[in-house]
């Protein structure tokens, strides 16, 4: 990750939780002891923010400085509220198109999605608190500013954001080679939001089972898949093309 979003320092984090700021990613060292630390833990549990616990040299891995047991990183973005923002789409007359990235772990590849979504007219991103790509400075770059463009949701769990998506009225579209219908022969002229896996695994079980359809792309070399940010763009260009 870039240093420029980096803070350190149990006071630092605390100040910056307090005014307001996004904690992307927070790594506290395993048993840090005292009342300033057990302040931040009870402010942590208060905001409902993640953090990870990590032996110290992990800490001493990621600044020089004296981290006083706590490094953090501030997201560059304000995140969406994902009520809200369907909402507004709707309201507002459009078809809405959502993209939903479970697991995505490779910034790179987030990067490149976020650039072709704002690209493509999608109305909002939606990624899980923990396990995903962070959303960090190289993101920023990979998007090429678009970034700041296109919203961007966290939600504590995937499917709950699908049962809320289902319940407005937005169809769940799969990008998964274990489909049997090609994407050319699912209706993406509807209200949807489509799925993307993670770049080793692809989706999880446990969101196939709750999507409304599942698609494929042909393919036709020995290579049986994509890069999922170029699947990921096939899929939205196709949606463009029939909505055109």
């Amino acid at each position: 990750m870039k240093k420029e979003s980096q803070i350190f320092g149990i006071r630092a984090v605390i100040e910056a939780i307090n005014a307001g700021k996004t904690i992307d990613k927070l790594f506290i060292q395993k048993g840090l002891q005292g009342e300033l630390s057990k302040e931040l833990i009870n402010l942590l549990k208060k905001e409902n923010i993640s953090f990870s616990s990590v032996p110290i040299e992990k800490l001493n891995r990621l600044t020089r400085k004296n981290h006083q047991g706590v490094v953090g990183y501030i997201s560059p973005i304000e995140f969406q509220d994902l009520e809200n923002l369907t909402l507004q789409i709707i309201e507002s007359g459009k078809t809405p198109l959502f993209l939903i990235l479970d697991q995505l772990s490779d910034v790179r590849n987030f990067g490149a999605i976020i650039r072709t979504a704002e690209c493509t007219g999608v109305h909002g991103i939606i990624i899980q608190k923990k396990g995903g790509a962070p959303v960090s400075a190289d993101t920023v770059k990979t998007s090429a500013g678009a970034i700041f463009k296109i919203p961007i949701c966290k939600v504590d769990h995937i499917k709950d954001a699908m049962y809320y998506l289902q319940a407005s009225g937005i169809q769940i579209v799969a990008a998964s080679e274990k489909a049997t219908s090609p994407i050319y022969d699912i209706d993406l002229t509807a209200p949807i939001a489509i799925v993307m896996g993670s770049e080793g695994k692809g989706i999880s079980n446990s969101v196939l089972k709750i999507v409304d359809h599942k698609a494929k792309l042909p393919m036709y070399g020995d290579i049986a898949s994509l890069n999922v940010s170029v699947a990921c763009g096939v899929f939205l260009y196709e949606t463009i093309r029939q909505r055109l």
